[in-house]
């Protein structure tokens, strides 16, 4: 139980990193481009190789499809209901005041940081041991979530001891949504914990399809196809280790 919530901590830590780093450094968007494509790639590859893999293994193809569509869908549910109140601005660095909204930023970011949470506690018990490259994913992920919209925010006036508050509340979250994610379903049967792993893997590509994969190329350019290859390439490697 302690481990879940240490390595849920762990990659959660990444967004308040991040937001650190963007308090005191200003970053080349070009460079956040490029680091959020190869944090999209991570991901990618960690729902294939290990969720939907996992999945598969433990709960068959009609377990696996129906979490994986209702991951998708609860997501994309979600994300229409944020971007109507400028959630969507939330991995961006530009100012937009009349657009950015502090709360809907903050409640998309949970959105997206909650379920990679969950599924890092989840992971412990599909594998007996945390899964890394899932929690490497998550880590590398929410780096330029944190970096981003940070930058955002102050160009919209926001504080910096507010931001920082938003960003350790969302930490703690991660935190316990990985406990959790380990502790209630400690029980459940092997078909309802691989359709767990499916959801999340939904969610997570519904996720970088939306909101990672354009902010990527509109800050990267052409070049964070390549980069983004490169992290599913990497996924693959760790899935192997």
């Amino acid at each position: 139980m302690g481990q879940a919530a240490l390595w849920g901590a762990f990659a959660g830590s990444s967004i308040l990193i991040g937001a650190l780093l963007g308090m005191l450094k200003r970053i080349p968007p070009r460079m956040v481009g490029w680091i959020m494509s190869f944090g999209t790639g991570v991901l990618i590859g960690a729902a294939s190789f290990d969720l939907l893999e996992e999945s598969l293994d433990g709960g068959g193809i009609t377990s696996t499809t129906i979490g994986f569509i209702a991951g998708a869908l609860l997501f994309t549910v979600s994300e229409l209901i944020i971007a109507n109140k400028g959630g969507h601005q939330r991995k961006r660095s530009k100012e937009n005041p009349e657009n950015h909204s502090g709360v809907s930023i903050f409640i998309g970011t949970i959105i997206d940081a909650v379920p990679e949470s969950v599924i890092i506690g989840v992971s412990i018990l599909q594998q007996g041991s945390v899964s890394v490259l899932m929690v490497i994913a998550v880590f590398i992920s929410n780096f330029p979530e944190g970096l981003s919209s940070t930058t955002g925010l102050i160009k919209d006036g926001y504080s910096r001891k507010k931001i920082l508050f938003m960003w350790v509340i969302v930490v703690v979250l991660a935190t316990v949504s990985s406990l959790l994610g380990y502790s209630l379903l400690q029980n459940a049967s092997p078909v309802f914990t691989a359709s767990i792993g499916a959801f999340a893997a939904g969610g997570i590509i519904a996720m970088v399809a939306s909101t990672m994969m354009p902010e990527a190329y509109e800050e990267g350019g052409p070049v964070v196809g390549m980069i983004t290859s490169l992290g599913v390439l990497c996924s693959m490697i760790l899935s192997q280790l």
